[in-house]
């Protein structure tokens, strides 16, 4: 095959490939429920959140300061409640080094009938 015949077929080739990657693209992310990995991550936190908040709340319970924390909670003004939380480490899960995002305020939410 003569080299002119091959580039005059390599252009509709090439074309025809990033117009079916980009088509691709769109199809996977509009209906094929494709998504980012920062949007993966939310979603996976937002499931999390709730059992994230359980086991904080369960964690403050089974200190064994409890009533003396319980009272201290108590004291605290209701928008630092999460941050006494964060700082006596019970909403932080096993595995990490800080609390996630929420949780503590989560815990306090689950943790407001003994606040009241």
């Amino acid at each position: 095959m003569p080299e002119s015949k091959i580039q005059e077929m390599i252009k509709p080739l090439l074309y025809g490939a990033i117009g079916g990657a980009i088509l691709t693209i769109i199809i996977g992310f509009a209906w094929g429920g494709w998504v980012t990995g920062g949007t993966a991550q939310e979603r996976i936190d937002e499931a999390v959140l709730p059992l994230a908040a359980e086991i904080c709340a369960n964690n403050f319970k089974a200190d064994p300061n409890f009533e003396k924390n319980l009272a201290e909670l108590k004291k605290e003004d209701n928008w630092r409640r999460s941050d006494y939380i964060e700082k006596g480490q019970w909403s932080v899960m096993a595995g990490d080094d800080t609390s996630k995002s929420g949780v503590a305020d989560a815990c306090v939410e689950k943790l407001s009938d003994l606040l009241k």
